[in-house]
């Protein structure tokens, strides 16, 4: 492990010391910024058989204070859920260059949520990214700005980044399952459906393929079955703590920033995650925070 990685560790060993999680956010803001997230829809992919044995590492038991609840032991990761062979346009932007997935992503049309959409949002960050973060979909303010990660979950996120020393766009990539806002009957932001969720899951491979990063953070469960696949019943909680994989590249799941500002108490949680994280990015001792 790299000094650095190893400072982001004794960092969560010396805030559990004092009984303290992770200091995101002042603690005026993370009451002010509170938004509520819509509930989470069971997304059913298909079973993929795994083409390698997933890795699976065990956080520090020292970490184990911070959480009030025993781990669950997850189930085996599956293997990169890839997309049909008879799907063209799915094989057509396995093939396609940064420029182009750009310019493919703005005039999509693979799903209905084009209809409603003011912009599409690919993601933003370091083309060249040590990490990935990957989240569920754009809300009503990503899909005016066409950035993602915005408004108060976005500042969060800021802030559990900076935590990781990892500025915004700076070794680190944003994006989302899909591209587009999923909104609801209300108007309202909702999760994405599992056939929303498959029409764009060619553009986040696509991604992948190019950005390569070293390690991938889902956030939230529509993240993770993207990335993983498996039931959709699993609950976030029977994923964390476990290095996942997708191809070679390791995944950790951990809850969404949105999450967050409803379950502030569960900041601590998803510090432990990115410990595991970090742990993770330096394994091959080349890499550093």
């Amino acid at each position: 492990m790299t000094p650095a990685a190893t400072g982001v560790v004794r960092r969560a060993r010396f805030l559990q010391a004092l009984g303290i999680g992770p200091v995101w956010v002042p603690r005026q803001s993370v009451v002010s910024d509170e938004v509520p997230l819509p509930a989470t829809v069971a997304i059913a992919v298909p079973a993929v058989p795994p083409v390698a044995a997933p890795v699976v590492s065990k956080q520090d038991k020292a970490a184990s204070a911070w959480d009030d609840a025993p781990a669950v032991r997850a189930p085996a990761a599956a293997a990169p859920v890839l997309a049909s062979p008879v799907d063209e346009g799915a094989a057509a932007i396995a093939r396609m260059s940064w420029q182009e997935l750009e310019l493919a992503v703005a005039s999509c049309t693979r799903c209905a949520l084009c209809k409603n959409r003011k912009q599409a949002v690919l993601g933003a960050g370091d083309q060249k990214p040590g990490w990935l973060f990957v989240g569920e979909g754009p809300g009503h303010v990503e899909d005016q700005q066409g950035e993602p990660f915005v408004g108060p979950a976005g500042k969060l996120l800021d802030n559990m980044l900076l935590a990781l020393d990892l500025p915004r766009g700076e070794n680190n990539y944003l994006a989302n399952a899909v591209k587009c806002r999923p909104v609801g009957a209300d108007g309202k932001d909702r999760p994405p459906s599992a056939d929303e969720s498959a029409a764009c899951r060619p553009y986040l491979e696509r991604q992948i393929a190019l950005l390569q990063p070293a390690v991938i953070v889902a956030l939230g469960k529509v993240a993770a079955l993207s990335l993983l696949g498996g039931d959709p019943k699993i609950a976030v909680a029977a994923l964390r703590e476990h290095t996942h994989r997708y191809g070679s590249i390791p995944v950790v799941v951990t809850y969404h920033p949105a999450y967050l500002l409803r379950k502030p108490l569960d900041k601590a949680k998803s510090w432990r995650d990115l410990c595991l994280a970090a742990q993770a990015y330096a394994s091959d001792g080349t890499l550093a925070v």
